[in-house]
């Protein structure tokens, strides 16, 4: 039996590359896969490994007076959710790469327990803002939540000012997966004049979790950046939102495009991944380094065989 923990610590560290290299040959030596980001803000990561590996990593961090009020969120799994091991210095734990950064032990947004989101979800003049990129929100979010157009995190910031007028005067309640991001996100908000701030303590992961909401309210999977790519979060009425990226139908399977220059992620059954050469556009499917292709070894014949149907079918 396996475990994957997940968990992160906004907490002064000295020197972030002393402490990356000298982490990961601990970890290496429990033999845990995973990956770690160290910044002279905190500790953000996602490690697997076998139960009695885990238990040991958890007991030495809590050991450290910096990690020891440290929560770590855990999951059963059949397996290593991970393939290798990654301990980086970062900049930032997440980033954000604002002017003016926001130091969340200095200013966050209010901590709501489960219980407390799910019924500030229901009050009128409540507006829920998934923190996440949009390839997450579309596999599962929130009923009602507002769906960011943006690719990446540093992209939120100027999302909130240009939507500015659809914000102001409401109560607003922040999520993301871990709870990271929210940490300073809300903060973020709280700076920019946005008064009634929430954030969902412990994230969505954590909201899955608790055995008095037990997801209610979600719907969909939750994204994850581990080999799993999703987790169920609803124990009560769960439903599938994400939907096919080429036929529309409902799906819940992720995929990378095979262009290594794209790699755009994508929900896409087996059969779209397999007739669509797991590729996102025509330019994709051609593209000269098509990891698709070149995994099942397919003929320049085949391809043009391949690209053909689809162009009388589509």
């Amino acid at each position: 039996m396996y475990r994957v923990l997940l968990y992160y610590q906004y907490v002064p560290i000295d020197d972030p590359e002393t402490f990356a290299a000298e982490h990961k040959q601990f970890c290496q030596e429990l033999e845990l896969k995973g990956r770690i980001l160290v910044a002279k803000e905190g500790i953000n990561g996602t490690v697997s490994g076998t139960v009695e590996q885990t238990e040991k990593y958890m007991q030495a961090m809590h050991a450290d007076p910096r990690f020891q009020d440290m929560v770590f969120k855990i999951d059963e799994a059949e397996e290593h959710a991970f393939a290798k091991l990654k301990v980086r210095p970062r900049p930032e734990l997440v980033t954000l790469r604002l002017e003016d950064d926001v130091n969340p032990l200095e200013l966050t947004g209010e901590y709501a327990e489960p219980k407390e989101f799910l019924a500030a979800m229901k009050e009128e003049n409540t507006v829920i803002l998934d923190a996440r990129n949009t390839y997450e929100h579309d596999l599962g979010h929130f009923k009602g939540a507002i769906r960011p157009d943006v690719e990446t995190f540093r992209e939120l910031p100027q999302w909130i000012r240009n939507h500015r007028e659809e914000l102001e005067g409401k109560k607003i309640l922040t999520y993301c997966t871990g709870g990271i991001r929210c940490e300073k996100f809300s903060g973020f908000l709280k700076k920019e004049g946005f008064e009634d701030v929430m954030q969902l303590h412990g994230g969505i992961v954590s909201y899955g979790k608790d055995p008095e909401v037990r997801g209610e309210n979600w719907d969909g999977q939750c994204f994850v950046f581990d080999d799993r790519l999703s987790v169920p979060v609803n124990q009560v009425n769960p439903t599938i939102v994400g939907k096919d990226y080429f036929t529309g139908e409902p799906c819940e399977r992720y995929v990378s495009c095979a262009n290594p220059e794209c790699n755009k992620k994508i929900l896409a059954s087996e059969e779209s991944e397999h007739r669509y050469l797991r590729s996102c556009s025509d330019e994709c499917r051609t593209h000269p380094r098509n990891r698709y292709i070149a995994e099942h070894k397919l003929s320049e014949e085949e391809v043009e065989k391949r690209l053909d149907i689809l162009k009388q079918t589509m």
